[in-house]
């Protein structure tokens, strides 16, 4: 790593950071509604968004500073296992084609905000609705972490902030004013904010990639010489291990961990409160669905974006944290005025999404955790300000997360919130297309799979780390080493579908469900749009 600060590089970074922060502020009045003090306007920006918008939207939601630093710097420390993330992009968006559009509907239909108000609507429990908002906060404070690792890598190859030997706060400085930058803006523009900046994060990201992976294969000789180098590098013994460092392809012994954590990965990402906030965000049910055939595209970038973990490999990068290995190549490769365009494109691409899941986890706070348990008979005032005072504090969360734990192993902070998240899947898919689960059921379901994968993980231990240390461990009854959030996943579904031919039996109160067929299918325009979630019903709070 370079010493010193790399003034020109910085330079640029600085102008593009001040251009996203004065957008962020300005969208407030961008597309501004009658009424402002709703979470219909502040989180989900009024509905209003159409293809284009929506695309940019969900596009800098789903690729994050997660896809820039932490998935080249797991094929830069481990080889070919950290593809997993293309064919996980590339599985979900037929898995999403059959849902989203169902969940848009019923949820433009009755006024959801968030997926919790589904779930109660549909099964008439307060309780199965706080499981899946709570979940959906825990899920979301690592991957708002991720995002802050983003922006602190980039930070570090600058040279901003000191070394190591540096004083916490003097080192830690300028990201707690980007995290105070982010949170302001959010705050003030909630969801129009990230999808303004959406536009000039998307840019700057598509640009970076076409010039790197032209321009820095030509500097190396070509990607033979690329994928020679990585091969090579590839056969040396980690001395922490003891074994190879990593392969160019995933041995047969990691063939399970490789096709589990792909899998589950691609159920995960759209259970995701951010994934669904982009999504309710948008104006028709058709636009969903022509994002669902054209946001494959991206899938393309993160391909070519996984490529530079080998160019960095093959450049000769040294770094003893892996999320410094792209911004360091970038800083080695590019000049340094372009390295700085390179480097805004992470940083805003942590920026962007940061905001969403803010604003996504807040809602869920708001709507199914104060308005059902604390102040029912909360106005939309009071919500929306609730909201934007718990965004704030789900920054702060996910700060901690960053200032106190071992950054190295960054993408486990998403892993280990794809465990969490996974969990929803039954009552929210399973409850766009059947009814037959029982509530009750799915709440045991959820509390065997929270468990177990909370658990598993945390005996997960890695040369860095002695908990957490890993998403993967031997699958019961198989012996294969998988993905846990699958594992979990299957158990989950187990003992719902037992549980339910119990409570059956025992013919337990289904609770109400307030959706009809004709709503699941409803575009907009159509009649019968409700303002708020409609009250429990009684002897539904379980």
């Amino acid at each position: 790593m370079n010493d010193g600060v790399n003034g020109v590089a910085l330079a640029v970074f600085i102008f593009f950071f001040l251009l996203v922060t004065a957008m962020g502020f300005l969208a407030a009045r961008w597309r501004r509604a009658a009424n402002e003090h709703s979470l219909d306007e502040w989180g989900l920006g009024g509905r209003s968004f159409g293809t284009w918008v929506t695309w940019f939207l969900l596009g800098g939601d789903l690729y994050t500073a997660y896809t820039f630093v932490a998935v080249p710097a797991a094929i830069y420390a481990a080889g070919a296992a950290g593809f997993f993330a293309v064919p996980y992009t590339i599985l979900v968006y037929p898995l999403i084609f059959t849902f989203l559009p169902r969940l848009w509907s019923v949820s433009h239909k009755h006024g959801y905000v968030t997926t919790s108000d589904f779930v109660r609507g549909r099964f008439g429990s307060k309780g199965l609705s706080l499981a899946v908002a709570v979940t959906g906060i825990l899920a979301t404070m690592p991957y708002i972490a991720l995002q802050l690792v983003g922006i602190q890598a980039v930070l570090d190859v600058m040279g901003v902030g000191g070394g190591e030997n540096t004083n916490w706060f003097v080192k830690d400085l300028p990201l707690l004013i980007a995290f105070g930058v982010l949170a302001a803006y959010t705050y003030s523009s909630g969801l129009r904010a990230p999808a303004l900046i959406a536009f000039v994060k998307d840019t700057l990201i598509y640009i970076v990639i076409v010039v790197a992976i032209i321009y820095i294969p030509v500097k190396l000789g070509g990607f033979d010489e690329i994928f020679a180098s990585a091969r090579e590098a590839y056969s040396e013994t980690n001395p922490a291990t003891g074994a190879p460092r990593g392969a160019l392809v995933p041995s047969e012994a990691g063939q399970w961990t490789y096709a589990t954590l792909a899998l589950g990965s691609a159920l995960a990402l759209f259970m995701y409160p951010h994934s669904i906030t982009a999504t309710l965000s948008s104006r028709s049910r058709e636009v969903i669905r022509r994002n669902t055939t054209i946001l494959p595209l991206y899938s393309l970038m993160l391909g070519l974006l996984a490529l530079l973990g080998f160019m960095a490999i093959a450049a000769g990068v040294k770094v003893s944290n892996g999320q410094l290995a792209i911004p360091q190549l970038f800083e080695n490769m590019f000049p340094a005025w372009f390295a700085g365009v390179a480097f805004a494109a992470i940083g805003i691409g942590a920026l962007v999404p940061a905001a969403i899941m803010s604003i996504a986890a807040a809602n869920l706070f708001t709507r199914n955790i104060y308005k059902d348990f604390i102040k029912p008979d909360a106005t939309p005032r009071q919500e929306t300000q609730v909201s934007k005072i718990v965004s704030l504090l789900v920054k702060v969360g996910a700060l901690a997360f960053v200032l106190t734990m071992d950054k190295t192993v960054a993408i486990n902070f998403q892993l280990l919130g794809g465990i969490w998240i996974l969990q929803t899947f039954p009552a929210l898919v399973g409850g766009l297309f059947t009814r037959w689960f029982h509530r009750w059921a799915l709440i045991g379901g959820w509390a065997v799979g929270m468990i177990y994968g909370t658990v598993a993980a945390y005996g997960v231990a890695s040369p860095t780390q002695k908990h957490f240390g890993g998403s993967a461990k031997e699958i019961p009854g198989i012996g294969e080493i998988g993905y846990i959030g699958l594992t979990a996943f299957v158990l989950n579904i187990v003992v719902t579908v037992v549980l339910t031919f119990v409570m059956r039996a025992l013919k337990a109160p289904e609770g109400l469900d307030q959706t009809r067929p004709e709503d699941y299918t409803a575009d907009a325009g159509d009649p019968g749009v409700k303002a708020e979630l409609p009250p429990a019903t009684a002897g539904s709070a379980h």
